[in-house]
């Protein structure tokens, strides 16, 4: 075992704590059925048998039950967090009572102990990564370069990691190849979308206790996951107001029917805030300055540099808990400004927060199970870099996820196929 203590070893009730985190788990279970019927075909095939799966994720009920299909495919697993406030402690503790998976994630870590299970993670040899945020990747290739020839390939769920990999791939630092699960529609279309536009409102609602109805909310960025804020707030009744810097998706929001502005202006406009840009310094000290007394500030964004938190707590005359989750900054004018879940991911990292739907997080991690079995399969074919989902994968849990419906759907006749096959129809 690795010098950082399983979760098992952290926590003093463990065993209770195995227990809720395992009726969390099942639940969880119960609502997904693609990762049910990929579970079913490799208990049986083993596809991944004799491998180790390094991962850094959400430690929550949908997460456990991928790690748990995992595991059943024949694969060596060690998880932590990818936040430090997103664990669930007790879904952690039963998670790691799984057979074949071994489990450092604790909420509410300092800088320390995060990077030391990450640590952990890593001294376990993993030859495939899954990531959310890219900190286990990049913490292989600036601690560990000696490990990096184990490692035949990864998988990256979201926007901010995506990102990270291109950069890193630009500059010719990517040591090994990375599938970017987040750019494929399965995860785009439904987990970006709706999974972040509703589980955001959610959480909000809920740390909060303030209606959207009537309310003004500024949405940071109109990607996949501004689109799904915006449209989810609205359809709540809020008054929404988008900002963006990419003109062509500022005209998108614009034509969907939202007022578009840059964010100084929208500041004395919100009643609530919320990023989802991936960048940082999105809302900053020009911007709190013109804000109304009481604004809400949340951020959907990967990491916690959305909201320039340094310079607010600078400019604030002084801060005090309000509420679980929440913590108000006084201005030196009076007004108050509340800031969500310490800027953190406000759909995981608040005392409320369950994260995406179920459903949605079955398709997303339907992908990521079907990803690790592809990279096993044929990892000679990939070389470093960043690779998108291979589309008959994403098409087959779309396909797995309709049977589970009881939806059907047309197909392509083989006229349609030779038709758009060729080019020389013409009129």
């Amino acid at each position: 075992m690795s010098s950082y203590d399983s979760i098992s070893s952290q926590l003093d009730d463990a065993g209770e704590a195995r227990s809720s985190g395992a009726d969390k788990i099942a639940w969880a279970r119960s609502h997904m059925p693609i990762l049910a019927a990929i579970r079913e075909r490799v208990e049986n095939e083993r596809p991944l048998e004799g491998w180790t799966v390094g991962m850094a994720m959400h430690v929550e009920a949908k997460t456990a039950v991928l790690t748990e299909t995992l595991a059943a495919a024949g694969a060596s697993v060690a998880i932590t967090g990818c936040n430090p406030l997103s664990t669930h402690d007790d879904v952690s503790a039963a998670l790691d009572a799984v057979d074949g998976v071994t489990c450092y994630a604790k909420r509410g870590v300092d800088e320390s102990e995060y990077y030391a299970a990450i640590d952990a993670v890593i001294e376990a040899g993993p030859e495939v990564t899954i990531d959310d945020g890219g900190d286990l990747v990049f913490r292989l290739h600036e601690h560990y370069p000696e490990r990096l020839s184990d490692v035949i390939g990864g998988c990256e769920e979201t926007t901010t990691g995506v990102h990270r990999l291109r950069a890193m791939a630009a500059d010719g630092a990517l040591e090994y190849p990375m599938i970017a699960v987040n750019d494929t529609p399965m995860k785009q279309l439904f987990d970006n979308i709706h999974g972040t536009g509703e589980s955001s409102l959610a959480s909000i609602a809920m740390t909060t206790n303030l209606s959207w109805a009537g309310s003004t909310v500024v949405v940071a960025g109109y990607g996949h996951c501004g689109k799904g804020v915006a449209k989810k707030a609205a359809g709540q009744n809020a008054r929404v107001i988008v900002t963006e810097v990419e003109p062509r998706r500022a005209l998108e929001a614009h034509m969907e029917g939202f007022e578009v502005m840059p964010m100084v202006d929208a500041a004395a406009e919100g009643d609530l805030f919320l990023t989802t840009t991936g960048n940082r310094d999105v809302i900053t000290l020009d911007v709190f300055r013109e804000m109304q007394d009481g604004a809400v500030l949340a951020n959907a964004g990967h990491f916690d540099i959305e909201i320039d938190l340094e310079g607010l707590a600078e400019y604030a005359v002084d801060s005090r808990a309000v509420r679980d989750g929440i913590t108000a900054y006084r201005l030196p004018d009076g007004r108050e400004v509340n800031v969500l879940a310490e800027g953190r991911l406000v759909n995981l990292a608040t005392p409320v927060a369950l994260g995406h739907a179920i459903e949605v997080m079955d398709q997303s991690f339907g992908v990521q199970a079907a990803c690790a079995e592809e990279l096993v399969a044929n990892h000679g074919s990939y070389e470093s870099g960043v690779h998108p989902v291979p589309d008959e994968l994403d098409r087959h849990i779309a396909e797995i996820k309709l049977a589970a419906e009881g939806i059907e759907h047309d197909e392509l006749s083989p006229t349609q196929r030779e038709y758009l096959d060729r080019w020389d129809h013409g009129t």
